[in-house]
């Protein structure tokens, strides 16, 4: 339940980044920055394949492709984004409703998306955990990413949800 909850709320700020996201023009979106992974589209992008690769890949073991090449990055619609976000859902309420022990069980493994024989271990838990502050480190690249597009940003603050 507490797992479901705090996932709750980080779906609920993202969906308020996504919604001014969705008002920008295509060269706002793509115009880059010197802040993280350059560019919105870029940075939301990235957070999503987080959970692709940790979630999806790594643990769930449903693709070895998890992750977008700097190409189809370029190709994607905003849309294509969304769409890249609901399945980043789809693993993360696979992972929650793993058992206890499962969660928390200790994975070694070779990354799958890596060519080369890097290993990591670690518990899906852990890297739900990962995933999700990875998603507000960049939620906040993103922010600032915005107002030096001169907007101004509805608050992200978990704190402010109601």
């Amino acid at each position: 339940m507490m797992n479901e909850q705090v996932y709750a709320w980080v779906k609920i700020t993202r969906d308020i980044i996504l919604s001014q996201c969705s008002q920008l023009t295509v060269d706002e979106l793509n115009k880059e920055f010197n802040i993280g992974l350059k560019s919105i589209k870029h940075t939301l992008v990235h957070i999503a394949g987080c959970y692709h690769a940790w979630l999806g890949s790594f643990i769930l073991r449903n693709t070895d492709t998890p992750l977008f090449s700097l190409q189809q990055i370029n190709d994607l619609n905003f849309d294509d984004i969304i769409s890249y976000f609901e399945q980043a859902d789809a693993y993360v309420d696979q992972i929650l409703n793993l058992s206890h022990h499962d969660l928390s069980e200790i994975v070694l493994k070779q990354v799958p998306w890596k060519q080369d024989d890097t290993c990591h271990e670690n518990s899906a838990y852990q890297l739900f955990v990962h995933s999700v502050t990875h998603e507000f480190h960049h939620k906040g690249q993103i922010v600032s990413m915005l107002r030096l597009l001169g907007y101004e940003v509805e608050s992200t603050d978990i704190l402010n949800i109601r």
